[in-house]
Order: C-alpha cells, then structure tokens, then sequence
C-alpha cells in the first residue's frame, strides 16, 4: 500500500461538479489500494473575491486580519469535499492547517513551516480515512493558535510539506494543465509537455514565472527526496514527474527554515576572457560565441553587462586548457565586431586573465531569502577578497575572483555558511538518466518570459571589496529579492578612483523602494548614479543537458539576432541563460527562442483562462 499527497487547484474544485469529479479520483486511488492525503485550495477566484472585499474596507488591511480572512476560503472546500466523498460512501475527515499540526513562524501573510505534527493524520489514515487538508495555512504555535497563511501558491508548498512530514510515497499535484510545457502555451500555442524534469530545472522555471509549481515547494521536494507529478485535473494521462535527489534522513524540525547553503565550491580551472567596448547592436554576441561553439569550446560562465554609450562589456570564462584557443577565436573575431574599419582600436578590445577562481554557494534554501547573496558578498569584503564578477541562480551564487584570494575566500565562507566541506551537488544529466527511463536529456528542456521584472543600475562604484556587501546588504534588510546580478568588466576613473558599473534585475513591484533606498545609499558614495528601467523582458532557457554541451549560447543569441532583437544583458549558470531585452520584443525573443530549439509539440495545449 502507498501512502499519497494529492493537491487540487482552485480551478480543479471551481465547482460543485468539479469537487464530485475530484472526489471520484480520490476514491479511485483508494480502491488501488493507497491511503491519501488530500489538500485543497479555495475553490475558483474565491481567494480573489476575500482580497477585494477586504480592499473595500481598508486601504491598508492589517496582515493579521488578512490571514483570518483568506484561510476560509480552504475551509469551504475541504469541508465539501469531505462531504462528497462522504456521499460516494469513502470514509472521510476535514482538517484545517490548524487542526493538522502545521506549525509556521510568526509571519503574517508569508509565513514559513517550522513544522508540522502528524500523528492526528497517522491516525485518521489507519482508520482507513482519506485526510482533506486546507492548503495555504498554518497556526503560529499550538498554545497561541494564531493563524497564519503561507503567501500564494501556498497550497504547493503545504502539499509536498505533508508529503515529506509523512514520508509519503510521492505527491500528486493536480492542475488544470496537462503538466510541465516547454514554455507558456498562451504565448507558443505548439508548447510540448514534458514527461520528466529535474527538480533544479522545475525551480528555475518555477522562479522565472511558470506557474505550475510554486519554487517553495520544489525546494522542499529537492531537500526531502520527495517524488512529485504533476498531472492534470481532467485525464488520466500520466502528466510530468519532477526528479528529486535520493531521499536522505533530513530532520523535520525546521522543515522550510533549513541551512539555506548546502554546500560551497571552488574551482580553479578557470580562465576569463573579456571583450570591452562592443557595439551595442543585435547579432554581436551571436556572432562571437557562434564561432566559440564552431571551435567546440565549452564556455563557464557568460555575462553582458549594461550598455554605457553605444557599447557593451562581454565576458566569459572557459577551462585554463582552453584559454590559448578561446582567446584565439575571440582576437580573430574582434576586428569584424567594429561599428567601422577606422574605429579606435580599444574598440572591441580583448583581454584575458589567467589567475582567477570561482567560488560558490550552493542550496536550494536559498529562494525567496534575499540576504543569502548579500552575505556572501560582506563574507568575501571581510576577508579582503574583490569581486571581479557576479553569476546568479535559484540555487547558486557564484563570484570569480583573484586565484590567490581562493583559499582565503572558501575558508571564510565555509565558516559563514557552517558548511565543513565542499561537495558539488550538481544533478547532471547524466544522473537524471540514471534515475529515469528516458534517454539523455536535450539541452534545453524550457523557455521561460518574465515580463515583470525591472533593472536598477548603479554607474561609477568605487572598485574595492565591500561594496557589492554594502549594496545588496541594504536590499535585504528592506526584504526586495534580487535576481540577475551583472556587474561591469570596464574599469573607468573618477576623480582618481577606480570605480565600475553592477546591474540587476527585481521585482517590478519593488523596483521604486530599491531605487529610492539606493539613492540614498549613492549619495553617501558620490559620483553615482543609479538609473531604474522597468520596460525590460528576461527571456531564459534551462536545461540540464546543456552541461558540457557547447553551442547553447550561440543558438539562443542566433534566434534573437534573427529577429533583429537586442541584447541588453546576459547572464548564465551551468543550467540557465538568461537575456535581458526589450520589453515590447519579450513575447517575440520566446516565440524565437523556442522555434529555435525545436520545442514545438504536434498537439495544442488549450489551457483555461
């Protein structure tokens, strides 16, 4: 007998037929023999309706009162529910987050499980009952019983917490899509839908704005080995399942307030290569890194940063063995990269540094906690060791530095971060092969848009350790999340002061409090400006596969220059590319981007407004 979680969207119980339906499907996995779990969220726009009607009462609700107000909307339909069930003849209990033990911090609104008590569950399950639990809620202790929520796409998050507190056999999620597409079908209505993803790729696409999955709840999977499948409310196709690692024991206590850093790595095999001053036209970056991918070079890390005139900075790093041929490639290309023949010659112009490292920080912990990234950055500041660049992801920070900085820079996080060791806890394709039936994984398993995202860039920082710390230091005390962090390869002198630019991109919705808190921060430093674009799109691709795989890059920057699409920032982790463009090209760059890797399914996927 299996133990199974199974979580329905609002849109999955919009209804009175909907919740019969699901109560047939329920009743269907017990008589397979499975105990089940069932968690629910609101039924349709309900949650919807509870926020506008708090909004006609108040302009600024307190969180408290919001909490009350939006966890009843769950209480409705596992109440319904369990009635259905109860009406098909399937002994059946309703249980509010409170009633089930699951205990959060004291956040109002966007709390975190602490963790959660199952032995009522345990109980009601060997009676032979199936549990309906309200997602999205929680109680603060079980003396105080205050109730809190736990943020949207909560109802995820409580589901695979429920799956990992019980050890349960997998976690069903249940959606009113077929599973995981290649990219949002509203945009590319020939998106496929994928038969298996790894759990670090569901997070980026997860944190790029597809909503199948919230990332909370791939970070609890990926933490706790917790199989999970994403399928759809309407069919019984066998929808995607999400790879997680093997299940290791993991204490509960603490269950999303875990180590946010799981490990930190350094590599020395490193060599950076930089092209200052290229024209900021499309097609450039397509243009060098297609002759890189001919060479069969294997690129690191990518980064472009903001264009300052009419030019940008483009750098990336290979293996030491590969910098003789990288630079090659890159000093025979230059030339062709000129706005004319007469141009200055430091237009385009190449360098290389041998003596570098990258070091980095690694957890799935890490999402949704702003402070992770800035206290790598005072961490390195503390131990004397400047930052020469910057590469982020959901579950990686990585920074190269001076080579003779290494050891002083892994010791000082490893004691920061109480990580005694340093293993590399990547899940390769060749691992998810290993877990799966399928063969190995394409290059790229999905395109992501993000259209609500906004870049802030702070020109002319002095260039010294610490102030990348200070910068992003400020940010998280104001709790504002940042994404894609470039910081400049040109090095300009302001009143005798070596100083450079860093880019990055936030939330639209926080991007006028991190501007004003910077204004003030740049009035301190003197000589620096900081300048908000909120008309950008991020385009990315993610993929596993790309590993050791040469040409992606290339590919991407060929499709957007096909367009005549600009690009205004690069940035790449071993799983991820991600372009900054314009806004009103966003939608275009995804169409061409997905084309491009010959995404497109043969069956159209219709998903519900």
């Amino acid at each position: 007998m299996a133990l199974i979680v199974q979580k329905y969207g609002g849109s999955s119980v919009g209804s009175v037929e909907r919740i019969q339906a699901v109560a047939q499907r329920v009743i269907n996995s017990v008589k397979a023999g499975n105990s089940v779990v069932v968690v629910v969220s609101a039924m349709g726009k309900t949650t919807d309706g509870l926020v506008k009607l708090a909004n006609e009462i108040s302009s600024n609700p307190s969180r408290r009162e919001m909490d009350m107000l939006l966890s009843t909307g769950e209480q409705v339909t596992i109440a319904l529910l369990s009635m259905a069930l109860q009406e098909l003849g399937q002994p059946a209990i309703s249980l509010t987050g409170a009633q089930v033990g699951i205990v959060t911090e004291a956040e109002h609104t966007r709390a975190r499980i602490l963790r959660i008590e199952t032995d009522r569950m345990q109980r009601q399950l060997d009676a032979g009952k199936v549990v309906v639990v309200a997602g999205f809620q929680g109680i603060t202790s079980i003396a105080d019983l205050e109730i809190t929520t736990l943020g949207r796409g909560g109802s995820d998050t409580s589901a695979v917490a429920l799956a990992a507190a019980l050890r349960a056999d997998f976690c069903e999620i249940y959606t009113d899509v077929p599973g995981i597409l290649t990219t949002d079908p509203r945009l590319v209505p020939d998106a496929q839908l994928m038969a298996e993803i790894t759990c670090d790729e569901m997070l980026e696409l997860a944190s790029l704005g597809a909503k199948v999955l919230h990332p909370r709840a791939v970070e609890i999977a990926r933490n706790y080995g917790v199989p999970l499948v994403v399928r759809s409310s309407w069919t019984d196709d066998p929808g995607t399942k999400v790879i997680s690692p093997a299940r290791v024991p993991r204490p509960l206590k603490g269950l999303e307030i875990v180590h946010p850093v799981d490990a930190v790595e350094f590599d020395t095999d490193q060599a950076k290569v930089s092209l200052l001053r290229v024209p900021d036209r499309p097609g450039v970056a397509a243009r060098l890194f297609g002759e890189i991918g001919k060479q069969n070079l294997d690129v690191d890390l990518i980064i472009q940063s903001i264009h300052e005139g009419n030019s940008n900075d483009i750098a990336f790093t290979v293996t030491k063995h590969s910098l003789n041929q990288a630079e090659a490639v890159a000093s025979a290309i230059a030339p062709t990269l000129r706005s004319h023949l007469d141009a200055a010659p430091n237009e385009a112009e190449v360098m290389v540094e041998r003596k570098i490292a990258k070091v980095s920080i690694a957890g799935a912990g890490m999402i949704g906690r702003p402070g992770v990234a800035a206290q790598m950055f005072q961490t390195l500041a503390d131990a004397g060791v400047n930052i020469q660049m910057i590469s982020t992801s959901e579950v990686k920070v990585s920074c190269v530095i001076d080579a003779e900085d290494g050891d002083r820079a892994l010791a000082a996080l490893c004691e920061t971060f109480e990580v005694n060791s340093s293993p590399v806890r990547e899940q390769s394709a060749h691992a998810l092969t290993a877990a799966s039936s399928l063969p190995l994984p394409p290059p790229v398993r999905g395109v992501a848009l993000d259209l609500k995202q906004a870049r802030l860039a702070i020109r002319h920082i002095p260039d010294r350790p610490g102030m990348a710390a200070q910068l992003f230091g400020l940010l998280a005390k104001r709790n504002i999340s940042v994404d894609t962090i470039i910081q400049s390869q040109r090095c300009r002198i302001i009143n005798g002061v070596a100083t450079r630019d860093i880019a990055f991109t936030v939330a639209r919705a926080d991007a006028e409090d991190a501007r004003m808190a910077l204004a003030a921060l740049a009035a301190e430093w003197g000589s620096v400006e900081v300048v908000l674009d909120t008309a950008i799109a991020k385009v990315s691709v993610v993929g596993s596969g790309m590993v050791n795989h040469p040409g992606i890059a290339a590919q991407m920057f060929g499709a957007l220059a096909q367009q005549q699409i600009n690009i205004q920032m690069i940035a790449t982790s071993e799983i991820k590319i991600s372009c900054v463009v314009d806004e009103e090209s966003g939608v275009q760059a995804l169409q061409a981007i997905h084309a491009a890797f010959e995404l497109a399914g043969t069956q159209k996927i219709e998903v519900p407004a």
